[in-house]
């Protein structure tokens, strides 16, 4: 429930290249330059002369009988540039693009040879070339397949996958709550390929009605796991490439009972992963003997509320472990003692040393250094809003240093290169637009770009609120233009407040009403969103997970509360207030509307979770528990449970080929309000989406019926 807010957050944070995510730079080994495509070619830039190279021409591009040269979505680049690993045709497999055509240039015979020969046309996922250039691997339907590029010989490794048996990648729910998506890894002789594999026969499917393509409805199946239902089985198994034969590891445990988000090569002969309980409480790190299967224990946490895995620091990818010290060492991010932090942990688990030593969390884990010894990320000890880059050295010793100026009050974001060379450098906040330097990291020295610092008349500017609950909130606001302090004056609160995401940032685009059509300052509303407890601000781990058990409950008396402060300011019009939010936040403003309508008039909810009980097993029972052991507190969290105490005027919109959140909790609110003959309005989108964003005019209509409504009912202007 946390996608729609990369509307208004624009900036990304430190990133992580793996496969078909090409937002990242794509830095050589060496980390001296980068790789990008230009006019359809493939460049080089070697810094810190940025001198430029062309790789690949596009006249090379071109498939046999094909005037036109391949439109590149993603490529790969072999270490010693010679072999260029292409992706095309790219198709949407739920959420990202992640599966179609695969194509290999080879420099040394200028030829370009399309991969999978006889699969499915863009079926293939994640292709990877192997360490040792000579292979790529690759999953079709749910197996996974091996290619010779000299040969294009294919090798089918696996054989049992169907839409079940997933082989290679993942399920629906895996991909959304842990963003795992590539499942797959070559050892680093190229002899075995390690892979997961999603038993998912057991998981019912949730079936999506499509009737307006066709003059018969038909259903569409999403294989689904509703909370309080069993997860899919996991089990990682190690396929040789020579015999084909698959090895199976003996992880701990019942396969239907935990969860494996993350999985690397150790070395050749060990994998190392980490196991979740089902509760998400309870964090294992075992050693696998790829051999013959055994595990070995050697690190274990636990949690009373829920412990994070590394895509929640690493921009949604949970893809990489950080081996220091030739493997001897890894460095381990944990909130065990109340804070976001680094510790250096042995191979074997057996010794373990704090990095960041502090009250503060670390946000963006950024890169390491081994040469000089250091550790990059992103921190923000005295503003949560803020994010500034900082290192920290590798043995344990000193204090962090700070590396971003200090002048530029805001929010930094960088990539930085291999070894620590180079950066590419982001920095805005809430009144400066984004602008970018490249630096030389170990001198601080700009070789490309500038910063620029001056500022833009947003209208925007933070505030705090303190509540009768002794709850400090920090918010931004945006004034109505002519504002006259004797006059009295609507607000549109935007809220989401669940766990998935914050809405304030010190960041450019952060503030503002994205759906509404005009310029809603010169129309006379009061803008605000704040930030409660649960939302995944940098404060602390006891800010975080006080909403444990609490979603639904905690989060919305904050928003609540925070707003009955804000009616005592002498310019709002206690008569006109107005909230809205998407999907967690469609939540969020059901529940204002139907438990604090003596605070809000007016409800706008998209795609929203209106009964805690139809969502996906990862997520809600990280954050609520098992609904076998609570339930009553996800019925007292559920919008439903409270529908009969709505007052005000209410739109609820959502498509009805929703995958994420199901059009089912539109369809059950509707009947609690009409068993209560609660008037509302209600807009659903033919098979849209939960971003609700496909078909011709979707935007506009949706945000045209935003603004028409909310002037309709809470009119703008001073009074």
């Amino acid at each position: 429930m946390k996608k729609i807010l990369l509307v208004v957050i624009t900036v990304v944070v430190c990133i992580t290249i793996h496969a078909q995510r090409s937002s990242a730079l794509k830095w050589n080994n060496a980390g001296n330059a980068y790789y990008t495509t230009e006019n359809k070619e493939i460049v080089k830039y070697n810094l810190p002369n940025f001198e430029r190279i062309i790789l690949v021409n596009e006249n090379y591009l071109k498939p046999e009988g094909v005037s036109a040269a391949l439109s590149i979505k993603n490529f790969f680049v072999s270490n010693d540039e010679q072999v260029f690993l292409i992706f095309t045709n790219a198709k949407k497999v739920w959420r990202y693009e992640t599966r179609g055509n695969y194509y290999i240039f080879n420099k040394a015979t200028n030829s370009l040879k399309k991969l999978g020969k006889g699969l499915p046309d863009a079926s293939l996922m994640f292709a990877k070339i192997s360490p040792d250039g000579k292979k790529v691997a690759y999953v079709s339907k749910h197996n996974v397949y091996v290619e010779d590029i000299a040969t294009q010989k294919i090798t089918q490794l696996t054989k049992d996958g169907t839409d079940r048996i997933i082989n290679g990648t993942f399920d629906w729910v895996y991909e959304e709550e842990f963003g795992c998506r590539d499942g797959f890894r070559w050892s680093a002789d190229s002899k075995n390929i390690a892979y997961w594999q999603i038993d998912a026969r057991n998981i019912r499917n949730f079936l999506m009605i499509n009737n307006t393509d066709s003059i018969y409805s038909f259903t569409i199946p999403v294989e689904y796991p509703k909370v309080g239902e069993d997860p899919s089985a996991c089990k990682i198994g190690v396929v040789n490439i020579a015999s084909q034969k698959t090895t199976w590891m003996n992880v701990p445990g019942s396969a239907v009972q935990h969860y494996i988000p993350r999985m690397e090569w150790a070395n050749n002969q060990q994998l190392i992963i980490q196991q979740l309980d089902r509760k998400q409480q309870q964090s294992n790190i075992f050693l696998l003997n790829t051999k013959n299967g055994s595990a070995v224990n050697i690190y274990t946490e636990s949690d009373a509320a829920w412990i994070d895995i590394k895509s929640r620091w690493n921009n949604d990818n949970p893809v990489g472990w950080e081996w220091v010290n030739n493997g001897k060492d890894f460095l381990w991010i944990s909130e065990k003692d109340g804070w976001r932090h680094i510790y250096l942990i042995s191979h074997e688990g057996k010794k373990e040393t704090l990095l960041t030593k502090g009250n503060y969390d670390m946000i963006d884990f950024c890169g390491i250094d081994e040469k000089h010894g250091f550790v990059y990320f992103t921190a923000s000890p005295d503003n949560a809003l803020q994010k500034y880059l900082y290192k920290v050295s590798l043995n344990g010793n000193g204090d962090a240093i700070l590396l971003s100026s200090t002048e530029q009050k805001g929010t930094h974001n960088y990539q930085i290169s291999p070894n620590g060379l180079f950066a590419k450098h982001n920095f805005s906040n809430i009144t400066t637009p984004p602008s970018e330097e490249w630096i030389a990291l170990q001198t601080g020295e700009t070789i490309k770009g500038t910063i620029n610092t001056t500022q833009k008349n947003t209208g925007a500017e933070f505030f705090t609120v303190t509540t009768e609950d002794g709850i400090t909130m920090t918010g931004w606001r945006i004034m109505p233009k002519g504002f006259d302090a004797a006059k009295k004056y609507p607000v549109v609160f935007y809220v989401y407040s669940e766990p998935g995401s914050a809405t304030v940032r010190d960041t450019y685009g952060s503030a503002g009403t994205f759906l509404y059509t005009g310029d809603i300052a010169a129309d006379g509303y009061i803008q605000i969103s704040i930030d409660g407890r649960g939302t995944p601000l940098p404060k602390g781990a006891a800010w975080r997970k006080s909403i444990y058990k609490k979603v639904g409950i905690l989060n919305v008396r904050d928003q609540a509360m925070a707003a009955k402060e804000i009616l005592k300011w002498n310019y709002v019009d206690k008569d006109r207030i107005a909230v809205w939010g998407w999907s967690g936040g469609g939540s969020t403003t059901l529940n204002l509307m139907f438990q604090y309508g003596d605070i809000y008039t007016t409800g706008i909810a998209i795609a929203p979770v209106a009964s805690r009980l139809t969502y996906d097993n990862i997520y809600e029972e990280r954050y609520m528990g098992l609904p076998q052991e609570n339930k009553e507190d996800y019925i007292q969290a559920s919008a439903i449970t409270h529908a009969k105490g709505l007052t005000g005027n209410l739109l609820l919109v959502h498509g009805t080929g929703d995958d994420n959140v199901h059009y089912q909790n539109t369809e059950l609110l509707i009947n609690e309000l009409v068993k209560y003959n609660k008037q509302f309005s209600l807009m659903s989108y033919p098979n849209r989406s939960h971003s609700i964003s496909e078909g011709r005019g979707t935007f506009t209509h949706l945000a045209t019926l935003f603004t028409n409504y909310l002037k309709q009912h809470c009119p703008g202007g001073g009074r």
